[in-house]
């Protein structure tokens, strides 16, 4: 990490530590969702479908009001207070009113499920990267070095969550709730001022203006990959932990094994947050989404194949090589291609709503997949479409020079006339602002 100043190592420090609780509890929320609507709540495969998508529409709707916010908020610290809040609630909610309502009206259940997890766990936490992201540029440290600790959180409550949910499903829930009560305090201690040199622009622009990227060739172009490979690599991911189970003796065998999995699988992921920066900075933002997106479809069309635990596990762990380079080459390709005042527009509408978008069209469909044609051959159409996305991708991408680790093109002749104006050698960040 770049050298950075007492404040900058504070604020860098509380906030790894809010990512760790944050995703520690959304992996007791939601790593086993999928089991559990299967298990205690009875659900098929459609159903199931039908909850996923409903969670998806629901976050759908909240990522472009989360995306302006964040770009009228700036370093405000409203959002993650507000997210905090609700991730206290969530032993309550999923014992007292997600349960109950799924098994009495599948309908209403999936409504308000969707609405409390799509603003908590999936818009919630998309708002939340964007968010230590904006401030990581701030104050000089990098984004990927911050999440990392998002990822060790998750793999942490991962270890323990299969065994837990063996006992009781809902000891997770509420572990989940004290996280949450450690959160508010956290957010709370850092100091984070206001950047008057450029997020004081921000609540002076309409709305209208943060969404006028929508009408720029270069957002489509990204969106091909977001709305094809990645979307397509979600869905399937949705209820790979049934899938994995089943593949055990007993699913009780299958469910305790997926946790140390993931468990293990997200200690790597966590490790490899901290390379993806540099070997973005060799392969450049473009070729590292291509990368990251190659390594998914080997996943997907690899489960379609696997024979047993020892191939299935093999394919999680890819895993954790593809997100950390995704991760950061979208930020990085974010942070090229557009003005930095819309950025948290572009990501969270962009990335977060474009996948809310696309899994809450797949979900059921996939969903149906499974219940008539099986895992394995649901895996095999789905990895062929990723692979038609993916050739797609070369041709609608724009390029992306390479970066150094602050993001800035290694190259001054490729930087943006914006970039090149007001680029500062100052900041530490994983990606560069277009505007300081």
């Amino acid at each position: 990490m770049t050298a950075i100043g007492s404040e900058g190592r504070r604020n860098y420090l509380l906030l790894s530590a809010f990512l760790f609780l944050f995703f520690f509890a959304q992996a007791d929320a939601m790593s086993l969702l999928a089991i559990w609507l299967k298990g205690p709540i009875g659900l098929n495969g459609v159903q199931a479908g039908t909850v996923f998508s409903a969670n998806f529409i629901a976050a759908m709707l909240c990522q472009p009001v989360y995306g302006v916010l964040s770009d009228r908020f700036g370093l405000r610290r409203y959002i993650p207070i507000f997210i905090a809040s609700l991730v206290v609630l969530c032993g309550a909610f999923f014992t007292f009113i997600y349960a109950p309502l799924l098994q009495e009206n599948l309908i209403l259940g999936a409504a308000i499920g969707g609405l409390y997890l799509g603003l908590t766990f999936i818009a919630g936490s998309f708002a939340l990267e964007s968010y230590v992201d904006r401030v990581g540029r701030r104050y000089g440290f990098e984004y990927s070095r911050a999440r990392l600790w998002g990822s060790l959180g998750f793999a942490s409550a991962a270890f323990f969550s299969g065994r837990l949910y063996n006992i009781d499903p809902r000891i997770n829930f509420f572990i989940a709730s004290a996280a949450g009560l450690l959160l508010i305090p956290v957010i709370l201690a850092a100091k984070i001022g206001p950047d008057t040199a450029r997020e004081g622009q921000a609540p002076d622009l309409p709305a209208g203006q943060s969404l006028s990227v929508l009408r720029q060739r270069k957002f489509w172009g990204f969106m091909v990959l977001i709305l094809g490979v990645t979307n397509l690599y979600l869905v399937y991911d949705q209820q790979f932990p049934f899938y994995f189970a089943s593949m055990f003796p007993t699913p009780a065998e299958g469910n305790v094994m997926f946790g140390y999995l993931n468990s293990a699988q997200i200690f790597v992921e966590a490790g490899m947050l901290a390379v993806a920066p540099f070997i973005v900075m060799r392969t450049g933002a473009k070729n590292g989404l291509m990368l990251a997106a190659g390594i998914m479809i080997v996943r997907i069309g690899g489960s379609a194949l696997a024979a047993g635990p020892l191939t299935i596990s093999a394919c999680k762990m890819l895993h954790s090589i593809e997100l950390p380079i995704l991760a950061v080459s979208i930020f990085r390709y974010i942070a090229y291609h557009f003005d930095s005042r819309f950025a948290s527009t572009v990501y969270l509408i962009g990335v977060s709503f474009g996948h809310s978008l696309g899994l809450a069209i797949l979900s059921p469909i996939v969903g149906r997949g499974y219940d008539v044609f099986g895992f394995p051959a649901t895996y095999g159409l789905i990895a062929l479409g990723a692979l038609i996305f993916w050739f797609a991708s070369w041709f609608t991408l724009s390029p992306t020079p390479r970066t150094d680790a602050r993001g800035r093109p290694l190259q001054l002749d490729d930087v943006p006339e914006t970039m090149a104006a007001t680029s500062t050698p100052k900041t530490g960040a994983d990606v560069a602002p277009l505007h300081s």
